[in-house]
């Protein structure tokens, strides 16, 4: 049901029956490895190229996400999926592998919350009894389509973040148990002129910022209802800026509720500047760390902020500015 100007309150409430993260060697010597389903020792994945080692992580996070749930690939109704590559090509390949009905998204970094939405969207609406919500990136990957390939060795400025390496997917079902999913508000395209593909947080925080205050406003609650108010990888530098811009909103959220998947998933002794980003940040966080911390009693309401930054190699070349979007939904036990 719609809620104010851009929110859903999802009456029937769907749960999350199972969940699974996937990652890489940098992943497991992370802040969260134990978080993680499966952890690999090879960012190639035994494979002949980065992108198919991505799409590879994410038919495994899929693949252990519909075994926990104690399920088989025909269960499942849909899949929504999105990354990074050109043409979402990682989840394209994935759903072939799977074979079972396919949306393939692209919403940058935000792909793993606008997934959830849309997949919880067609269950609260009788579209589907099971669906499969998931998001991949890989570093190396990225790298190389957005920046600098990693053989380079080009210097970054302090403003960069890491890419992560890793996928993250949900089994969404109209019964069940696991946590549910409450409500969602669905971001507007923000664009404030930021051009450097180098300072993705300064460029996402304004949207952050946008949809946390479109989603308090559309449902008429306190920040105080969440316990954690998570970006989806924003970093050091636009997780800073998205507080002092909810500040000067008149929106003040407590620090610590107000946090970054970005900041949660490294350790300081990491070389990642400002932190991580990659769809598969706020996908592995949530369906891995809060999961588990829902599950265990720890937390019991969270909002999950994912932020896109929706350039391409050819919008930057042609000396376009990023526009960005971040979409939240809140999950409830």
């Amino acid at each position: 049901m719609l809620k104010g100007h851009q929110s859903w309150v999802f009456e029937s409430k769907p749960v999350i029956i199972a969940s699974a993260a996937v990652g890489g060697p940098f992943e497991g010597n992370g802040a969260l490895s134990e978080d993680f389903d499966i952890l690999h020792s090879d960012i190639w994945l035994g494979q002949d190229s980065f992108e198919k080692a991505e799409r590879k992580l994410l038919e495994e996070a899929c693949q252990k996400a519909i075994d926990k749930a104690g399920m088989k690939k025909e269960d499942i109704q849909f899949l929504l999926s999105g990354d990074l590559m050109n043409q979402i090509t990682p989840s394209s390949f994935a759903a072939r592998t799977l074979g079972m009905p396919y949306l393939g998204i692209f919403g940058a970094c935000s792909s793993s919350m606008e997934g959830l939405a849309l997949a919880s969207l067609m269950i609260d609406s009788k579209f589907a009894k099971n669906a499969l919500a998931a998001a991949s990136s890989h570093n190396a990957a990225a790298e190389k389509q957005f920046r600098y390939p990693t053989e380079y060795g080009a210097q970054k400025p302090p403003t960069a973040q890491w890419t992560v390496t890793g996928a993250g997917a949900a089994v969404v079902a109209e019964e069940g148990d696991g946590p549910k999913v409450t409500r969602a508000t669905i971001g507007r395209v923000v664009d404030m002129g930021i051009s450097d593909p180098f300072n993705m947080g300064a460029a996402m925080a304004p949207a952050a910022v946008d949809t946390i205050e479109a989603h308090f406003r559309d449902f008429n609650i306190d920040p105080s209802y969440y316990d954690i108010i998570a970006t989806g990888d924003l970093g050091a530098v636009g997780h800073r800026i998205a507080g002092d811009l909810l500040i000067e909103h008149g929106m003040k959220i407590p620090k610590k509720i107000f946090t970054d998947c970005g900041l949660l998933i490294y350790t300081e002794e990491q070389p990642t500047l400002a932190g991580a980003s990659g769809c598969a940040c706020s996908a592995t966080v949530t369906y891995g760390h809060f999961m588990r911390r829902m599950k265990k009693g720890e937390l019991k309401k969270i909002l999950i902020v994912a932020t896109g930054a929706l350039l391409s190699p050819m919008s930057y070349q042609q000396k376009e500015s990023i526009p960005c979007i971040a979409h939240a939904v809140a999950i409830e036990m």
